[in-house]
């Protein structure tokens, strides 16, 4: 069965600092023509920053679209032209005052493929030494150290509530029981 959709045309209705957003029109497999809305984002990343085996930095924020205070672990996003590894990097000493001696790759998700193109990579974070934390202007940033053995509990708790934060601390947890 082809599942695929044609592009008719294009048209970008808004363009912001973060994200833009277009309405396509398509036409789906069985011939009818509808519209999709699509948010445009160039990308992020997040990190997993081990401290030790049994602890993992944590950044407590207040973010305006949910109008809540989220423990996450460190995320942001990427500069135009710029390498995920070299974000992940900046990304983790500007939220949390620390650079890794060792940071790899964990995955790469979709966050919202029912409207958006935004790909997040996600890495875990090692070797950790203390420098300065460097917020951008307009962020308030709260880092925390958490205890590896309190996470799944967190998350049950609705404590952890952020997809990314979730999926990033399963996936090391399932590394550390290896």
């Amino acid at each position: 069965m082809n599942l695929k959709e044609t592009l008719i045309k294009s048209e970008e209705i808004y363009k912001g600092r973060v994200v833009s957003l277009r309405v396509d029109t398509v036409q789906v497999p069985d011939g009818r023509t509808t519209t999709r809305e699509v948010v445009e984002h160039r990308g992020a990343v997040a990190i997993v920053p081990l401290l030790g085996l049994d602890k993992v930095l944590m950044v407590r924020q207040y973010r305006r679209a949910v109008d809540d205070v989220l423990i996450e672990i460190p995320a942001g996003t990427l500069e135009p032209g710029e390498a995920v590894e070299i974000c992940a990097a900046r990304e983790l000493e500007e939220e949390t005052g620390y650079v890794a001696g060792k940071i790899e790759p964990l995955f790469s998700q979709y966050l919202a493929p029912g409207y958006s193109q935004e790909v997040l990579h996600v890495f875990l974070a090692q070797d950790l030494r203390k420098t300065k934390q460097n917020t951008e202007g307009d962020e308030f940033i709260e880092v925390l150290e958490v205890k590896i053995s309190d996470i799944y509990s967190m998350i049950q708790k609705k404590q952890i509530k952020d997809a990314k934060t979730i999926a990033g601390l399963l996936m090391t947890l399932r590394i550390l029981d290896k």
